[in-house]
């Protein structure tokens, strides 16, 4: 099998696993919403939260997996699968030492951490203790997630991709099952969802252990913590931080300033960036976790024409499901709000400044989503120094633009600086990359990007006619809300796939084929 129709496999097998995870996600979201809506609490939990998510992005699925991926799908094709179980259980063990002592800090220093990062939460009463709390009770989360991190590295490197794709269902569902059943047992009700994240991360890594035991990696103690396979990755994992998380780094930065401005600004953020995350989620991560491990292994093998063609198909196949997923997002921005979230304590104008947050985070979805391709080739060509700097310029674009923005814009300018500097990044990390291994299939790129463009025109137009039926402002009518919103959702990708099959979408061949495909068998 070609690596093409490879990442299109594992893509697809990715994206329907996080599909159902993103969907248990969105239900999580509305119970939360629900109960607790968006103001004190939420801003206190979600806030508390994005210590551990943050961290979680970093260097777990960010820095570690950009590093890890590598360095094992070296050792693995070059050294046989012995070494690269050696490697899997001495990486295993310095993990669990390194994040169990992060932990520990994280807990100790809470009180610190949530007064450095939202200074704005010591002005209402209560507020600054009960962030103070949830931080502590999430912290180990963080732990739990490293070690399913590095598990889901190795699996996707031996073609396994649903079994770590799919865990996330269980942090979900552990966090929905925690808010409804015992949020009674505390004195702050939200401390439930905090006790659910830490139950899902436990949960998520035991699910990964015996799929690894199964695929003949059994994991051992080991301390061979010296050996040069380990330092590579230490090596990589430090730059990578930032090359790989700048983008999360920045949602961290809109967080703080956030908690500057009116109560539930940090709540609107978290709900658009989650509904941002719903494309992300089931397409561009697939994508880049899907395009990685043949990077990484093309690379190694030094097939750099190789390479060079995986990274563009995978940049194209970004930008052919992106781009119609951002101008749906744009259009749909209020109507998903409505019907997913209105409802309980949470009103229509909490909706609209929902929405209006979400509409600047989706300017900027091709180009987070190229980025997350992007920034792995740097480290599948060992090339630590070019996304540090990148990230750092990006991080202070970032820091620019909100300061300016989030005055007359509010959360929403916020917002939109993270979009801003998503650009400006992608935009760097290309022209570095051309200058380094020279063209990679940038006109055939452009030209996709051009197609897509060109079929989210009607499909737009689509939606937001069928949209315009409902009356979104008000409450309840779920029933007839949810029939418009999927139906006009369900034209708007027929719509997109005619259009871009008569435009003759390499991109759009390949997926109808492998579609049919599945349908023979």
């Amino acid at each position: 099998m070609s690596e093409r129709k490879n990442i299109v496999k594992a893509a697809g097998v990715l994206g329907s696993a996080t599909m159902l995870s993103r969907i248990m996600g969105m239900v999580r979201d509305m119970v939360v919403s629900r109960l607790f809506g968006a103001g004190f609490a939420t801003d206190a939990f979600f806030a508390a939260f994005q210590i551990p998510n943050m961290l979680r992005r970093f260097f777990a699925e960010g820095a570690l997996t950009s590093a890890f991926v590598p360095t094992f799908s070296q050792t693995l094709s070059q050294r046989g699968q012995v070494e690269a179980r050696e490697l899997t259980n001495t990486c295993f063990t310095l993990l669990t030492v390194v994040m169990a002592g992060v932990a520990l800090v994280g807990i100790l220093f809470s009180p610190h951490i949530i007064a450095l990062m939202f200074p704005g939460f010591r002005a209402v009463p209560g507020k600054y203790e009960l962030t103070v709390l949830l931080n502590r009770v999430m912290f180990p989360y963080i732990f739990f997630i490293s070690l399913v991190a590095l598990c889901m590295g190795i699996l996707n490197t031996i073609r396994h991709f649903f079994t770590p794709a799919i865990s996330t269902v269980f942090l979900n569902l552990s966090m929905i099952l925690a808010a409804l059943f015992l949020r009674g047992y505390f004195q702050a009700p939200i401390t439930a969802l905090a006790a659910g994240v830490l139950i899902g991360g436990l949960v998520q890594l035991l699910l990964q252990l015996p799929v690894l035991w199964s695929r003949g990696f059994s994991i051992r103690p080991r301390f061979n913590f010296g050996c040069p396979e380990v330092r590579r990755i230490a090596l990589l994992m430090l730059p990578s931080v930032l090359g790989v998380g700048v983008y999360y780094l920045n949602i961290a930065v809109s967080a703080i300033l956030a908690s500057l401005l009116p109560q539930g600004s940090v709540s609107y953020l978290y709900y658009a960036q989650r509904l941002f995350e719903f494309p992300q989620g089931i397409f561009t991560v697939s994508v880049a976790q899907a395009v990685l491990p043949s990077m990484s292994r093309q690379a190694a093998e030094g097939d750099m024409d190789g390479m060079k063609e995986s990274l563009a198909f995978g940049l194209r196949l970004t930008l052919f499901i992106t781009i119609p997923a951002m101008a749906g997002l744009m259009i749909c921005s209020t109507p998903i709000f409505s019907l997913l979230f209105m409802g309980g304590a949470f009103d229509y104008a909490k909706a609209l400044n929902s929405a209006h947050a979400l509409l600047f985070y989706s300017l900027g979805l091709s180009c987070v989503a190229m980025t997350r391709v992007l920034a792995p080739a740097f480290y599948a060509l060992r090339d630590t120094r070019t996304p540090v700097w990148t990230a750092l310029l990006t991080f202070l674009l970032n820091l620019g633009f909100s300061l300016v923005l989030m005055g007359p814009l509010g959360h929403g300018g916020l917002a939109l600086a993270t979009s801003l500097a998503a650009l400006a990044n992608m935009l760097l990390l290309l022209w570095r990359l051309r200058l380094k291994i020279g063209a990679f299939g940038g006109r055939g790129i452009i030209r996709c990007g051009v197609k897509s463009l060109v079929a989210s025109l009607p499909m737009a137009g689509t939606v937001w006619c069928l949209c315009g039926i409902v009356d979104w402002s008000l409450a309840g009518q779920k029933m007839f809300k949810g029939l418009c919103l999927g139906g006009a959702i369900a034209a708007g990708v027929i719509v997109y796939a005619v259009t871009v099959s008569l435009l003759r979408s390499d991109e759009a061949l390949e997926a109808i084929l492998l579609i049919r495909k599945k349908i023979g068998r």
